[in-house]
């Protein structure tokens, strides 16, 4: 789940496309599966947070990391015309309880459910709902599961049956947009690295980048204080050292970058009602590199599973 940067405000509208429809309740969670400080009241608590990370918390960040990327890998088998995001929404939920993880954005400042549904020209944070997928759409599944006292956050955009050109690519710009922050950072290096690498592939591809929502510091809290935006900005100067943990999540829009807000508060859609894609992982940076800590037990990320051989061939 991207988080809002603090600058910004966003419109509140509705999109001609994409329409909200019923959002069930909230789904249980067993009483044994350890819960975040916010699972109650809906408030995180307002602690500071450390930017370094201790071993055994980077471990732990590997077992929710895979947790979250497991139940990601176990959605995208599920993406097809007719089903509805709300059944999205339950098996991510019984994947990641199956898991013995509590969902993490269940209940997240109110947010009603246990993953977020981005379809189309949703950009983020949409909830899932009644609304069944249709041949063409394309969805952004975000997950983030929360076990051993902190969270890993993932998300891919997947292609439902046979999709336009344009879509097709748009994700491929925002995975290797992703990619291409990844690779750019290791220790020393600053968080505009990460903008700077994004926002220039973005825009060789003809494609624009959200400056609103951002990547962020996570650990035993969802989102820390550390932001990372996926544009260039030489302001953003923090030196990113060993122990540091922080999602990279472009959102990368086919159109304009500028944005509107739902009247439910979270759902956020392009301005011009074109098409936006996401993809997201949970980054260590280590002595030498970086260490991608949302990687299934598989070994291949969701990613992987939307840009087979015959969807290339649409590009």
């Amino acid at each position: 789940m991207g988080k809002r940067k603090r600058t910004k405000t966003a419109r509140k509208s509705h999109s001609d496309s994409v329409r909200p429809g019923i959002v069930g309740p909230m789904r249980d969670v067993p009483a044994v599966i350890a819960r975040p400080d916010y699972a109650l009241t809906g408030q995180p608590a307002d602690r500071a947070s450390r930017a370094i990370r201790t071993e055994s918390e980077i471990d732990r960040m590997r077992t929710a990391g895979a947790v979250a990327a497991d139940a990601l890998v176990e959605l995208g088998r599920h993406v097809s015309p007719g089903i509805t995001t709300d059944e999205l929404d339950r098996i991510g939920h019984e994947a990641m309880i199956g898991a013995g993880a509590y969902p993490s954005t269940l209940n997240y400042r109110g947010y009603p459910k246990s993953l977020c549904t981005s379809v189309n020209e949703v950009i983020c944070h949409g909830i899932p709902d009644s609304r069944a997928l249709v041949e063409g759409d394309m969805i952004n599944i975000d997950v983030t599961a929360f076990i051993g006292g902190v969270h890993g956050d993932t998300s891919a955009t997947f292609l439902v049956g046979e999709v336009d050109p344009t879509s097709v690519r748009v994700a491929k710009a925002a995975r290797d947009s992703m990619h291409k922050g990844i690779e750019a950072v290791g220790p020393g290096a600053h968080v505009y690295d990460i903008g700077r690498a994004i926002e220039n592939h973005a825009a060789s591809e003809g494609f624009s980048v959200v400056r609103e929502f951002i990547g962020h510091g996570i650990g035993e809290q969802f989102h820390t204080s550390l932001q990372i935006p996926h544009y260039f900005d030489p302001r953003n100067d923090t030196v990113l050292r060993p122990g540091m943990t922080f999602t990279i999540e472009p959102m990368i829009n086919v159109g304009s970058n500028r944005l509107e807000m739902w009247d439910d508060d979270w759902t956020v859609v392009t301005k011009d009602g074109l098409r936006s894609a996401q993809f997201e992982h949970t980054i260590l940076i280590t002595e030498d590199g970086t260490e991608m800590l949302t990687l299934p037990t598989s070994g291949e990320p969701a990613e992987d599973l939307v840009f087979t051989d015959t969807i290339a061939t649409g590009t």
